[in-house]
């Protein structure tokens, strides 16, 4: 067995704007493993907000010998150095067996999901003009994240009056900033806030009102995040470069269902064989977030299919 890594740049259509940062092109990590000439490929995006890097998840591969998707839970930690080889060995055992992913991971066929459409951070007016233009699409999620984020979601909502709204604040309120603003989202339609407060300072979400369901991104990232969560979340975001691919996915996916959390399956700006795995992921999902080639001015060879906002699971020339 033999396990390589590319680095892959893919241009944006326009860039990309949370609260930590600005970006016009995504940097993400190809990672093959080969055995007896057939090929598995994962990718991932290394994080910096988790102290990621190309190179320092590189070196974390560079590090593993030979091993299988239960030896490799042992031999990395959760993060986006596990998820591309936990989910090259997917691929890898698929073709080996002839078989597709969901069928060896015990699960239906997937069906076509639809998926959120990300308004990136803007002036209040180039907000509303991005929201104007995918005012057809079902589900816009909107990122915030300033102390000035009031007249920002007016103008979403002025741009796409009819479209569901999910927002995500990336850690960049204050408990204050929440509180003052959390009437305003319900008054706007607002179905559900993600990550309004920082992950190492969330607790007061268990002590204030939560008027609409809240959603943790940054503070959820495996099964073991799951006891810090109670009191302060309804929903968990899970996404596989922070659980550290499919294998633990699955398993963070059933653990919180069985606490009684929501299920929201979202991604990094990643490429097309970033989201096939998450497909799976995401079937019955309340929430899919899995845009990211909608927002690539380039996409893989062999991309997955959007029918606006419907996407389809991937083909096995992809992935799986």
């Amino acid at each position: 067995m033999e396990i390589t890594t590319a680095r892959d740049v893919f241009p944006l259509v326009r860039a990309f704007t949370i609260s930590r940062g600005s970006r016009s092109e995504t940097r993400v990590l190809t990672v093959s493993v080969t055995d007896h000439g057939m090929v598995g490929r994962g990718e991932c995006l290394p994080y910096a907000r988790y102290g990621e890097t190309l190179g320092s998840v590189e070196r974390q591969i560079a590090g593993i010998g030979p091993l299988d998707r239960a030896t490799l839970q042992e031999a990395l930690p959760p993060g986006a150095a596990r998820n591309a080889v936990d989910c090259a060995l997917w691929d890898l055992e698929a073709k080996r067996l002839g078989r597709r992913v969901w069928e060896l991971a015990g699960l239906a066929a997937p069906a076509p999901v639809v998926t959120a459409y990300t308004i990136s951070l803007d002036t209040a007016e180039n907000m509303r003009l991005a929201a104007t233009e995918n005012s057809h699409r079902p589900l816009l999620k909107i990122k915030l994240g300033t102390p000035d984020d009031m007249p920002r979601l007016e103008a979403v909502r002025a741009g796409a009056p009819n479209a569901r709204i999910v927002v995500d604040a990336n850690e960049g309120w204050t408990t204050e900033i929440y509180r003052d603003l959390a009437s305003h989202l319900v008054r706007l339609g607002v179905e559900m806030v993600e990550q309004p407060l920082p992950a190492d300072n969330d607790a007061m979400l268990a002590e204030i009102p939560r008027p609409l369901p809240v959603c943790a991104d940054e503070s959820c990232h495996d099964r073991a995040s799951l006891p810090d969560l109670r009191g302060r979340y309804d929903f968990v975001n899970i996404k596989l470069d922070k659980t550290g691919g499919l294998t633990e996915a699955l398993a963070l996916r059933a653990a919180a269902l069985a606490e009684g959390y929501g299920i929201m399956v979202g991604c990094m700006v990643g490429s097309s064989l970033a989201m096939a795995p998450a497909v799976l992921l995401a079937q019955n999902a309340a929430v899919v977030d899995l845009d990211g080639p909608l927002l690539l001015a380039e996409d893989r060879e062999i991309p997955l299919r959007y029918e606006g906002s419907e996407l389809h699971p991937s083909c096995p020339e992809l992935w799986g």
